[in-house]
């Protein structure tokens, strides 16, 4: 049995999280469930939207599976979700985008790696008010963490047999921070002569992901251009509700929906917990249980094919109803 920090969130987190649970549990898989709260409600109790608790469970559990969180917008707390890969150096932002049976976009050919630095740039959070007009914030880039999740790239490209690498900045404007992202991602790739290796623009690559989105395999970026692109990336997917992501470092791993809280459907049954549960079948992946993984996933397809789904994706079940679709469908797996 493994035992796994689950992080549920607020907003819809508790609802999806409790699904999640429910088709991994129908699913056979062997986990032991170390709940943790944290976010908004967490602060009006404990006076921090992450408390030490938190982090320390999953230090020693070494895997997260961890639902929205709500971040303010322009004031109150700073972002659970960067506290948390500071904290645990989680240097790897992992969004794979593939096209999913049956839901339906304007492309069906859509297999993309996204690669994101994510513990630098200006997600540092270094900002100085320098008078009432006026506000600075520090773009930071090292060699150190660039060479580190160029490598990331390129090591994932080898195992999963991906046959392009492909680095996104802006180095003809920021010319010395982006330049040293750009030159560690060259540096790196003379290391893997098996894997193709090119270099574009954020603003040219976005331009050919809507026009042109089978072209890319595996795309390389720093933090910033990479929270922006792999949402970018999952549009091209049915959106942010379909998306899976994790986040991998030395010692730990979590894996998250990495769309928003949702208050305004808080307690409404009407959340889809598909996000989640894809970024759970990555954890039951990376824990070493397969069988449980595939298991859902096939469950999952069979559901989305007979025309079970939420209304974000053309349906009007449920996301209890969803959750027990799948659930009868991995019975029958």
């Amino acid at each position: 049995m493994t035992r796994v920090t689950l992080i549920k969130g607020d907003g819809i987190g508790p609802e999806i999280s409790e699904s999640v649970v429910k088709i991994m549990k129908s699913a056979g898989a062997d986990i032991e469930w170390d709940i943790q709260t944290a976010g908004l409600d967490v602060v009006e109790k404990e006076g921090t939207p992450l408390p030490d608790r938190v982090i320390n469970s999953i230090k020693q559990n070494k895997v997260a599976l961890k639902a929205p969180i709500t971040t303010p917008i322009g004031k109150g707390f700073r972002s659970v979700n960067v506290q948390l890969r500071k904290a645990l150096e989680l240097y790897a932002n992992i969004r794979p985008c593939k096209n999913i049976p049956t839901i339906k976009t304007k492309f069906d050919n859509v297999d993309i790696v996204v690669v994101r630095e994510n513990t630098e740039d200006l997600y540092a959070g270094i900002e100085e008010k320098i008078d009432d007009n006026t506000a600075h914030s520090i773009k930071i880039i090292t060699r150190d963490a660039s060479i580190r999740i160029a490598k990331y790239a390129f090591d994932y490209a080898v195992k999963y047999d991906r046959k392009e690498v492909c680095v996104v900045t802006k180095a003809n404007i920021c010319k010395l921070s982006d330049g040293l992202f750009l030159e560690c991602a060259r540096e790196v790739a003379k290391e893997y002569p098996q894997v193709k290796f090119r270099e574009i623009l954020v603003d040219n690559c976005c331009m050919q992901l809507v026009q042109n989105p089978s072209q890319f395999d595996v795309l390389l970026l720093p933090n910033l251009y990479g929270d922006i692109v792999s949402d970018l990336t999952a549009g091209l997917i049915g959106g942010l509700g379909v998306a899976k992501s994790a986040n991998i470092g030395k010692d730990c791993a979590i894996f998250e929906a990495v769309h928003g809280s949702a208050p305004d459907i808080q307690g409404q049954d009407k959340a889809n917990p598909m996000a989640l549960l894809l970024s759970g079948v990555e954890m039951l992946k990376y824990i070493g249980q397969s069988d449980a993984a595939k298991k859902i996933e096939k469950a999952l397809f069979a559901t989305l094919n007979s025309g079970v789904r939420t209304a974000d994706i053309g349906g009007s079940a449920k996301c209890s109803e969803f959750t027990d679709e799948i659930v009868k469908n991995i019975e029958k797996v």
